[in-house]
Parts: structure tokens; C-alpha cells; sequence
């Protein structure tokens, strides 16, 4: 992975599903973020958490026009790896033993009843709520006991960020072994239940999902927005220094 916006990304989509393949089939235990505007934001305002985001096994770009924007800069061929299109990927395989957690009872049963007829075995896969608590709250280890107890390759994580990202850092001791992703509103999307749900295709097209998901949830991601372009002129001032210091350091 290389290191943008103080946040580690691999932008190479066969370097990613290596790195996932590779702890699966190793027994490892680990976790995957999902960097976008918002918590890429947290992470250069919070020292913690942009700690907690670098120790993961990977993470993948899941803004197109923050990697538009690291594209010009770097003057590279950069483009997103969406979480839920790396989602549907790992339903599609219909190889790994997975586990879904958090999000709402409702959601998890149409997600359930959606997932089956891609992969029958995912009907008798765990499907576990979480209630709506502070990250410091939960108890991991009972939590962890449960996921043991399935013995999963892949553990989805549905809190939104930056609570699954912290969630998925301290559940991770208590584990055996696992990949965790923490992906947000990807069973809002699969579920096709509730006020979440994925931008039109078309929107998709033209990497406008971000403009829908501020009409959507407008009190909850215009605020996340104004903060990242706030930060954004800092951001790119720095990334364009430190590219210059590489090259006069490069023979």
C-alpha cells in the first residue's frame, strides 16, 4: 500500500483480493477498510484513529473523486475499488464461510433472503444485530466468542464509519481468525429495505454517488463533506510536497 493523505491505500484491485485470499487462506485474522471523505477526514484530525485505519491488512479507495483527485496529483492511472462491488465479488465466489454483523434485525433478514439466491449456503450463515451503543459499550469478547464459535473466513461490519472502523480494531485481539470488512451501508444497499439505499445507475455512471448519498442523508453528509473540502487544500498542499521531496530523493 502506498501512503495518501496520511492513509495507507492500494489502489491495485489484484493486489487487494491477494492480500484478502492470502489471510483467509492462512488462518490470519485482520481487518479491511473502506477510505472515503469521511473518514479520511477523521483520520487526519484524530491521531487514534488514523492509527487504527494504518494497522489494517489493506484498505481500498471507496471515493471515485478521491481518487480522481490522487490521480492528478500523483499523475498516475488511480481509480476506486467501491465497497460494494468488492462485496458482491466475495458473495459471488460462493466459497467462504461468512458472518454479518450489525445493522438492524430487518435489514439483516431481507439481506439474508437476498444473498441465498446467490449463494444458497448463505441461508445457514450467521446474520447477528447490534444495538445502537457507543463503540466503548460492547462486549467484545462475548461478541468474539460467537464469531469463534462459527469459525468464519469473512465478517462483515455494518456500523458506518468511524464506529466500525474502532469496533473492528478492538474486536480483533478476541478473534481466532477472520478478515473483517467494515463497509457501512453495504446491507442497506443489498437489503433493498429502508430509507438506505444505493444511488441509480446512472449516477453510478458518471461517479455521482456522493451527490446522491448528500440528497439522501443530507443532515448526516453535508456536514462530512464541508469538513473534507475544508481539509482538502491542506491535504493536497502537503501530498505535492511530499511527492517533490521523493523525487529530488529518487537517483
Amino acid at each position: 500500500m502506498g501512503n495518501f493523505f496520511n492513509v495507507s491505500i492500494e489502489f491495485d484491485r489484484d493486489k487487494v483480493n491477494e492480500t484478502i485470499f492470502s489471510a483467509i487462506l492462512n488462518k490470519q485474522k485482520g481487518y479491511v477498510c473502506s477510505i472515503e471523505s469521511n473518514n479520511l477526514s477523521i483520520a487526519n484530525i484524530n491521531s487514534e484513529y488514523n492509527t487504527i485505519i494504518n494497522r489494517s491488512l489493506v484498505n481500498i479507495c471507496d471515493g471515485s473523486v478521491l481518487a480522481k483527485i490522487l490521480a492528478c496529483i500523483h499523475q498516475q492511472n488511480f481509480d476506486s475499488y467501491i465497497g460494494a462491488e468488492l462485496f458482491l465479488s466475495f458473495i459471488e465466489l460462493r466459497t467462504f464461510k461468512q458472518y454479518f454483523l450489525g445493522n438492524t434485525q430487518e435489514v439483516l433478514d431481507s439481506l439474508r433472503e437476498n444473498l441465498s439466491k446467490i449463494d444458497p449456503a448463505i441461508r445457514k450463515m450467521r446474520f447477528c444485530p447490534l444495538p445502537f451503543a457507543d463503540v466503548e459499550m460492547f462486549d467484545y469478547a462475548a461478541i468474539a466468542k460467537d464469531i469463534n464459535a462459527e469459525q468464519p473466513d469473512i465478517i462483515w461490519v455494518s456500523l458506518g464509519a468511524p464506529k466500525q472502523e474502532i469496533f473492528m480494531h478492538k474486536l480483533l485481539p478476541y478473534l481466532d481468525q477472520g478478515v473483517m470488512f467494515g463497509f457501512g451501508a453495504i446491507f442497506n444497499f443489498n437489503a433493498h429495505t429502508g430509507s438506505v439505499k444505493r444511488a441509480p445507475k446512472w449516477m453510478l455512471r458518471w461517479r455521482l454517488e456522493w451527490l446522491y448519498r448528500a440528497y439522501e442523508e443530507p443532515r448526516k453528509n453535508i456536514p462530512r463533506y464541508v469538513r473534507f473540502l475544508c481539509l482538502l487544500p491542506r491535504l493536497v498542499w502537503q501530498e505535492y510536497r511530499s511527492l517533490r521531496e521523493q523525487q529530488r530523493l529518487t537517483p
